[in-house]
């Protein structure tokens, strides 16, 4: 851990700073806070940055006249310049939790002690005095960072009261930095996790999100799974453990080891890839057979149904929900490269976002049999083919069919399609050859 006197603030915090500055200025105290302090103190670039002062919000729009109310009741506004944003609040202490997300009242502070005691870990609690270039820490969150520890500030059972998100909050950060959770906190999520039933879709999406592309994915379902999470928000990924697999193919072990693996072979991940590679073989539990050895037919269709349930049951856009069916429901696929015709293949290969599908199936293969013949091939056939090769101009459309005297309809798709499956084996590379090659083979 970077110590207080060798932190160096990257331009990004600039106007953190100039907020700070013109804080102190007029006397009122003001320190950077939270997660920007966490992560300097690691040595990463913090994704934004958090100002906490002694100043009210009144006090604050005075000096930032441009500031954007967004909390006012928190005492929180953001001050946007130059292409950055800051969230500047006033230091406080909350008050009884109702609705499991917000205080009913807040209580304004001019101790930052006060507002440390708030906060949920004690690793996000941290305040950095930029002109003294020191740490404050009431809640021992430098010596948490030290341990690799993810600790509730105070009863940790109140604390998730207030949110019960934390809980996730908590997985997140400890997949993210590869940290533990300290056993009263983990003990409290395990108590507390039916609650969880409670918070909105779209937050509970956010913050599966974040577990499954920030880092630490595998260490994060790990976690999911230890505090009983996983059964109430993502059951079908639950029914994996134990489901055996033929050893031949996976040596591994059971469906939930073999995608933890995968889980653990994800490297900066966008959302949907990790979303297709967690959810790839969920619907193997329910199509397991034993005949001549374990199977598992149709698991690729039945799962891309069910991931787009579990999506939408999620609140994931239309896109993401597209795009991770699709990986779900080609990544059995793979093993047919070799034998594709060659129509086939472009047309496999020039699905949207095909690098997604290509990693989805290398991850599977290492965290299995460990072959990358298939991936391999296709690598080289990328190589191979141009992209106007993949995508050739049309050449013939609608309009060339009516000329022909082809009535308008369903029809059309269909010999437009052979024309270009033709184009696609190389049978077909010209106008004319198209339209004497739709006449022999579709009749009028």
């Amino acid at each position: 851990m970077i110590m207080p006197g060798q932190m160096r603030l990257p331009e990004s915090s600039t106007l953190a700073r100039h907020i700070v500055s013109t804080l102190t200025a007029r006397n009122h105290a003001a320190y950077l806070v939270g997660g920007c302090v966490r992560d300097l103190l690691l040595g990463l670039n913090p994704k934004d940055y958090d100002v906490a002062t002694s100043a009210t919000p009144a006090q604050v729009a005075t000096l930032f006249p441009d500031a954007e109310f967004v909390g006012a009741h928190f005492g929180v506004i953001i001050v946007h310049r130059q292409g950055q944003s800051v969230e500047v609040a006033t230091f406080r202490s909350d008050h009884d939790y109702q609705d499991g997300r917000r205080p009913t009242s807040v209580t304004y502070e001019t101790d930052p002690a006060k507002d440390a005691l708030r906060r949920d870990f004690t690793i996000n609690a941290l305040f950095y005095d930029v002109q003294e270039t020191r740490i404050l820490d009431f809640t021992g969150g430098r010596a948490d960072l030290d341990a690799r520890l993810i600790r509730a500030i105070g009863d940790p059972r109140q604390r998730f009261a207030e949110d019960y998100l934390r809980m996730l909050r908590a997985i997140r950060f400890a997949a993210r930095f590869r940290y533990e959770i300290e056993t009263a906190t983990l003990d409290a999520i395990r108590q507390l996790h039916a609650e969880i039933k409670g918070i909105s879709a779209e937050r509970i999406r956010d913050e599966l999100n974040r577990i499954l592309t920030e880092g630490g994915a595998r260490h994060g379902f790990e976690l999911l799974n230890e505090t009983q999470l996983l059964d109430v928000l993502l059951p079908e990924v639950k029914a994996m453990q134990g489901v055996e697999q033929p050893p031949q193919f996976h040596p591994e072990g059971d469906v939930w080891t073999h995608t933890l693996m995968m889980l653990e072979g994800l490297r900066n991940p966008t959302v949907t890839q990790a979303w297709g590679v967690l959810l790839h073989d969920v619907a193997k539990p329910p199509t397991f057979t034993f005949t001549d050895r374990i199977r598992f037919n149709g698991h690729a269709e039945l799962g891309a149904a069910m991931s787009r349930e579990m999506l939408d049951r999620l609140r994931l856009s239309n896109d993401e929900t597209d795009q991770v069916h699709d990986l779900v429901l080609n990544h059995m696929k793979f093993k047919d490269v070799p034998k594709m015709k060659p129509s086939t293949l472009k047309r496999f290969l020039r699905q949207p976002h095909f690098e997604e599908h290509l990693e989805l199936h290398r991850l599977d293969c290492l965290s299995g049999s460990g072959r990358l013949d298939n991936y391999e091939f296709v690598q080289e056939k990328l190589k191979e083919i141009t992209p106007a090769d993949l995508r050739p101009l049309r050449l013939i459309d609608g309009d060339d069919l009516i000329a022909l005297g082809y009535t308008q309809g369903p029809r059309f798709k269909e010999i437009l399609t052979a024309v270009e499956d033709a184009q696609l084996e190389g049978t077909l590379n010209t106008h004319e050859a198209a339209l004497t090659w739709v006449q022999e083979r579709f009749p009028l």
